[in-house]
């Protein structure tokens, strides 16, 4: 049974550790709400591109860009976007389970984060590249991961490429989300229109295209595709950190919890020594006056 140096002692590392739990929590929380913010201010942008790619496509002929063509899926390439840190609960851990899924003989990866690439060779699968982002990477720094995945579908090495990374709903909610990069199969309108609209017209009737409508496709869908990878990985940031977030403040509020249940046992512990010291004395001083 532990004495009470011993309680003492848990005490104390406890305490130490809830300190460094409570400092790696504000410096996640500070961290959080820039991600949040960069991953929040790209979805108005991605949507106005939306509608300018279905007026395009309404314009043209889809089929003729190499973007667009869909071809048996024989090797597939997943682009997985990880953290390089641990102490996010369950994030890494909730997307390589999806990974897992994927066929090895099939399947070919690339990577961002240092967790990703400990994944794929303890799994021994195939890692194509491993690129390397800061915490808070610009659009040009995330540019050659899309270029890599659109040469490799393009040079026909892969037929379909896919990112899976944690798609960010709020500060407590991260979901692992699989979404098909390429070829593109369509594009979706912003879910804000009435529902009496008719979804077959041109979003940008009245609009038009210079030089004309198929060469702003040309431009337009290399860019789309960097411009995805590039929201992904920001989802994913901030995805990270809220997890990092919550993860340390579980910690501290378990820390402060365990410190108080350990208080009270050496209180509890003290108490009884204290009262079985005065039975002694008293028993003592008994027998000295018989």
């Amino acid at each position: 049974m532990a004495n009470t140096q011993d309680i003492r002692r848990r005490i104390k590392a406890i305490r130490n550790t809830a300190q460094i739990t409570k400092a790696m929590q504000m410096v996640a929380a500070s961290k959080m709400r820039r991600a949040q913010q960069h991953a929040l201010a790209g979805r108005p942008y991605a949507a106005l591109m939306n509608k300018v790619l279905v007026s395009l496509q309404k314009r043209t002929d889809p089929r003729l860009h190499p973007l667009l063509h869909i071809r048996e899926p024989k090797k597939e390439l997943v682009l997985i976007t990880s953290t390089d840190k641990g102490l996010a609960g369950a994030l890494n851990t909730n997307l390589f389970r999806e990974a897992t899924n994927f066929d090895i003989a099939k399947t070919a990866f690339v990577v961002t984060g240092k967790k990703a690439r400990q994944f794929i060779a303890r799994t021994k699968r195939e890692l194509l590249a491993d690129f390397e982002l800061k915490d808070a990477p610009s659009f040009v720094e995330t540019k050659p991961m899309s270029k890599f995945c659109m040469e490799k579908f393009l040079n026909r090495e892969v037929d379909k490429v896919s990112v899976l990374y944690t798609h960010f709903i709020n500060t407590i909610n991260q979901r692992p989300t699989l979404h098909t990069l390429l070829p593109i199969s369509s594009f979706d309108l912003p879910k804000k229109h009435e529902p009496e609209a008719n979804e077959d017209v041109d979003p940008l009737l009245g609009y038009i295209f210079e030089p004309n409508a198929e060469a702003v496709l040309d431009i337009m869908l290399p860019y789309y595709v960097q411009f995805q990878v590039f929201q992904m990985i920001l989802d994913a940031r901030a995805s990270e950190h809220s997890a990092r977030m919550v993860a340390m403040k579980n910690a501290t509020d378990n820390a402060t919890q365990f410190i108080k249940d350990l208080t009270l046992e050496y209180n509890k512990m003290r108490q009884a020594g204290i009262t079985t010291e005065l039975l002694e004395i008293a028993t003592a001083q008994m027998a000295l006056g018989s």
